[in-house]
């Protein structure tokens, strides 16, 4: 079980900037510029996962890049993502929950699927 959480304190450390940068997307693009929360959430995503796929790579799992990791980690995240969404947009959830809910769900499935999918094999 501690071999599957390695690397998880720098995760949740690169996770912080990348909440920080979410929940500022959101923020603007629901609250002050009136899009409905699922575009809201994904534009945020979007712009956050870039940091974060670049931060997590070089520093929590110390790996070489590729566009074909970054697309695979950005299409499945961003799914995820627009899942939460459109969720929350059907269940008229307030955008404070859906950032909360995303931000939970996202550091999970993040993690593991960085670790055991995206970035697996050995650190350089």
């Amino acid at each position: 079980m501690r071999a599957a959480f390695h690397g998880f304190p720098r995760f949740v450390s690169v996770g912080l900037l990348n909440t920080l940068i979410h929940w500022s997307t959101f923020f603007v693009l629901h609250t002050v510029m009136s899009f409905r929360q699922a575009p809201s959430n994904f534009t945020g995503f979007c712009l956050a996962v870039s940091f974060s796929f670049y931060a997590n790579a070089r520093y929590t799992f110390k790996q070489r890049t590729s566009v074909p990791r970054y697309l695979l980690f950005v299409g499945f995240m961003g799914l995820l993502s627009y899942g939460v969404g459109y969720g929350a947009d059907q269940l008229l959830l307030p955008g404070l929950i859906t950032l909360v809910v995303f931000s939970g769900i996202s550091l999970v499935c993040g993690f593991f699927y960085s670790k055991y999918f995206i970035f697996r094999g050995r650190e350089r």
